[in-house]
């Protein structure tokens, strides 16, 4: 390759740059939250590569990129920064997201990029889905009580269960997205900007109407469920809210103080209820946004009330099988034909 073609590459500082505006954002059109992700990736990636190599960002080159250095930030954010294997994966997929727009634009690193990429995800065991019987359920959700923030926490949880959307998905609900009419449902707007309708119980119309009626300052392009402020909750605010329901549903459900449980809970819990009624694997991962119907099998290995009923459908061994009688001579009669 000749110098003048050499001259004419990217450098390191310039593909990361290109990277993040031009093909995340212009050509991709990556949801703010996918960019925010790989941003961190690559900030939390660049610090590391200066206290390892001793070059500031602007001073890499794509060849740095080694997977000996790959691997050792991979396993620094396991072990000084605790994350968990997920996250680790989270951040070499921006990574191998980077080095594939690079390797395009720079080949004469091409080789180097190759060998980057060849770094590979850690498994990492699944761990088995937690969720509520209906009864604590129930419980958790409470009734509404007669302050502001009590009705606001039980239409809260109400919406979390009927919907079993992300707590994300419902503190961006909209007083728009609502709609009471016939048909009722929620418009929510999921990861990635994936969009769907949950229909709603009649109880739940009623209250979202009973809880505008009390609040008619609220516009339609406001937050359904807002904080003292007028602004949307945090994901904070949901938590402790949260937990104050769980703490007082432990009165009659006292187990439910030993377990780890979390506003994702109530999503696993509306996905296990749904399939214990019999609906369609296919119907609930639509109604839960899951992108492969595989998410959605994995509830059935959660729950030992279906497994038990599989066992019992299949014999145990050892037992004798009684052989087939007709039950009518003339129907024996013409079975031996």
């Amino acid at each position: 390759m000749s110098e003048a073609t050499l001259v004419r590459m990217p450098s390191f500082a310039a593909l990361v740059q290109q990277f993040f505006t031009d093909y995340l954002l212009a050509q991709r059109a990556m949801s703010p939250n996918t960019v925010a992700s790989y941003r961190d990736a690559m900030l939390l990636f660049l610090d590391f590569a200066y206290e390892r190599l001793g070059k500031m960002p602007t001073e890499l080159r794509l060849t740095d990129l080694e997977p000996d250095l790959i691997l050792a930030f991979l396993d620094d954010l396991e072990q000084r920064r605790n994350n968990s294997v997920r996250s680790r994966n989270l951040r070499l997929t921006a990574l191998r997201a980077f080095l594939k727009f690079a390797g395009r634009r720079d080949v004469a690193s091409l080789l180097s990029v190759e060998q980057a990429l060849g770094v590979p995800m850690k498994r990492f065991e699944r761990p088995m889905l937690g969720f509520l019987s209906r009864e604590e359920m129930t419980a958790v959700i409470g009734d509404p009580g007669a302050t502001w923030t009590s009705q606001r926490d039980h239409l809260l949880l109400t919406m979390l269960y009927n919907t079993g959307a992300r707590v994300s998905e419902i503190i961006a609900v909209r007083v728009a997205d609502v709609v009471l009419e016939a048909s009722a449902c929620v418009h929510l707007h999921g990861k990635g900007r994936k969009q769907r309708a949950v229909p709603l119980w009649k109880s739940t119309v009623q209250e979202v109407r009973a809880w505008l009626r009390c609040n008619p300052v609220l516009a339609a392009d406001a937050p359904l469920l807002p904080n003292r402020d007028g602004r949307a909750m945090t994901r904070q605010n949901v938590n402790q809210r949260f937990d104050i329901a769980v703490t007082r549903a432990t009165q009659t459900h006292p187990s439910l103080a030993r377990r780890h449980i979390s506003p994702h809970t109530i999503r696993h819990s509306t996905a296990m209820h749904m399939l214990q009624s019999g609906v369609a694997f296919s119907v609930i991962a639509l109604w839960m946004g899951h992108e492969s119907v595989t998410t959605t099998h994995r509830y059935v290995e959660a729950d030992l009330t279906m497994k038990e009923q599989a066992l019992a459908r299949l014999e145990e061994p050892h037992t004798k099988i009684p052989r087939y009688r007709p039950p009518d001579a003339l129907r024996a009669f013409l079975e031996a034909l």
